[in-house]
């Protein structure tokens, strides 16, 4: 018989910010957007106080004087890397795992001898030691009954962060009482449309016709109604699907006005985007580029403009993807506006062993000098920390960064960042 376990970080990026300041236990977290504008993330202390999640941040001051909160800019580094470590733990509990977001993951626990809860408490126990990132196991025979069971478990602390679903004395009051909008799979407005005919929990809808369903909802409601019945339809999906598309943007920290500015703030999202590429193994053909003015500045004038071009052959050398990105951009770059943000998107994207060749590319030797100067830098960026080597045009003192004020240290990704031990 199937068995999913779905594994859930709690409040993962106020949790990644305590792991290296025990401090920080027990205070109320948030984690703000780009730029520090909205809140993003919040530990329970910090719901507990009633901060909403979303809200800018500037309308939260007083509660976070009040509530003595520690607030954080964004620290994706930090964050990405903390993930990886609790992935790679996770992994050494299930023959198959899905890696379905930075905070989440499938398991498959099917055959496990043994109690399956004991196990799963093992397993949080593990992550919390070896990482520091508290979680929630939710189990089920189907994927989208472990997601309630999970909810459930965050939700309730009388389980210890372990809910198994099929070891539930009534698994039919259990989805009688779970809300049809926090279902797995059940959008905002497949919630109302359910509503408007009087199914509010996840009980009453699998008691609705297969044929109802199935007609407002096509055949991903089906699917749903079934997995909520115990019949699992979703299987584990243990490749990631292919990248169809790379994207690099990002809002500047203050408007941008100069083209030379934003021709700099260009060339480092295409390093980014490329960087990307190369990792993956993979090669672009196309490159699409966009600006766009501040929507929320009332009485300013508005402007928001994109362009995309092929490339000559395709390619992960930054340089040739910047060539072309650079001449977009000069189609798109109107003076007289405050621009907010510029983005980069590579498409048309190749294995780099199988990509086609144009009669027209560069000659094999040049490509090859040209992959060996980018793995050259992809490796002393790798080893001495990002941006230690990177395209003249990216700039130097790049003004338009985007504001962080309150960024914690790069713990594990950055040389200079490194958390000091006293003993």
């Amino acid at each position: 018989m199937p068995c999913f376990a779905l594994v859930d970080c709690n409040s993962f990026y106020a949790s990644c910010e305590r792991v290296f300041v025990p401090a920080l236990a027990g205070r109320p977290i948030v984690v703000l957007s780009n730029n520090d504008g909205c809140v993003v993330s919040r530990s329970a202390e910090a719901k507990a106080a009633g901060i909403p999640m979303g809200r800018p941040a500037f309308q939260c001051r007083e509660l976070f004087v009040r509530h003595d909160v520690a607030v954080f800019s964004s620290n994706y580094a930090l964050y990405g890397d903390l993930s990886a470590r609790v992935m790679a733990t996770l992994a050494r509990f299930a023959p198959a795992l899905e890696v379905y977001s930075i905070d989440e993951a499938f398991l498959d626990l099917a055959g496990l001898p043994g109690d399956v809860a004991a196990y799963a408490h093992r397993i949080r126990e593990t992550v919390g030691a070896w990482t520091g990132i508290p979680v929630s196991i939710g189990i089920g025979p189907t994927k989208t009954l472990a997601k309630v069971a999970n909810r459930i478990a965050k939700k309730d602390p009388a389980h210890d962060g372990v809910f198994d679903f099929a070891a539930c004395p009534d698994p039919d009051a259990v989805l009688a009482r779970f809300p049809i909008e926090d279902v797995w799979g059940i959008g905002r407005r497949h919630a109302a449309m359910l509503a408007r005919h009087g199914v509010f929990t996840a009980g009453r809808f699998c008691e609705l016709p297969r044929d109802f369903v199935r007609k407002r909802m096509t055949v991903g409601g089906v699917h749903t109604q079934l997995e909520l019945q115990g019949r699992s339809c979703l299987e584990l999906e243990t490749a990631a699907p292919a990248r169809k598309s790379v994207v690099s943007s990002r809002s500047f920290g203050q408007p941008v006005v100069e083209a030379s500015e934003m021709r700099e703030a260009l060339a480092m999202h295409v390093t980014r985007a490329a960087q990307r590429l190369r990792a993956c193994g993979l090669v672009a053909n196309g490159v699409t580029a966009w600006v766009q003015t501040n929507t929320f500045v009332k009485g300013a004038p508005q402007y928001s403009g994109s362009a995309f071009a092929a490339l000559p052959a395709a390619t992960a050398h930054t340089g040739d993807i910047l060539r072309v990105a650079l001449t977009v951009l000069k189609t798109l770059f109107r003076p007289g506006y405050r621009y907010k943000k510029v983005g980069v998107m590579l498409s048309g994207l190749e294995k780099i062993g199988s990509r086609q060749l144009s009669l027209l590319a560069p000659a094999p030797e040049r490509d090859a000098k040209g992959e060996r100067l980018m793995a050259a830098m992809d490796a002393i960026n790798a080893r001495f920390g990002r941006d230690a080597v990177r395209l003249a045009a990216c700039g130097i003192e790049q003004p338009w960064q985007m504001r962080q004020a309150a960024r914690s240290p790069r713990y594990t990704t950055v040389w200079d960042e490194l958390p000091t031990a006293r003993a």
